[in-house]
């Protein structure tokens, strides 16, 4: 069954960064925009922000506009979201979306105070 493959979480200290990719598995996701989420503990999924299929495009959440970017690379058929300044609040299960693609599995961002 097709889905989205997340990577590139892990522990990180605050202020500091992580870069975490998307990928499709069983399928490309060039054809698709891609969006980003992440879901807290106890709290729902918070959209992130969006890129077009060009990649031309990419809007983003007030929360994170001035931290986190989101790029593409269709040749190597994966979209990235660079995030920067770091805070414990940002502590998630960040997950990339397609339209019409079942959810995978996530990547686990933690951030230390």
């Amino acid at each position: 069954q097709v889905h989205l493959v997340e990577s590139g979480g892990g522990l990180v200290q605050t202020g500091g960064s992580l870069r975490l990719s998307c990928v499709g598995s069983g399928f490309s996701i060039n054809p698709y925009a891609i969006s980003w989420y992440r879901q807290a503990p106890g709290k729902e999924r918070e959209w992130l922000g969006t890129i077009t299929i060009t990649g031309d495009e990419s809007m983003y959440a007030p929360s994170v506009k001035e931290r986190f970017r989101i790029s593409r690379d269709n040749v190597r058929e994966t979209v990235f979201l660079q995030m920067k300044i770091l805070q414990p609040e940002d502590t998630a299960v960040y997950y990339c979306k397609a339209h019409d693609v079942p959810w995978g599995q996530g990547t686990q961002v933690i951030v230390s105070s």
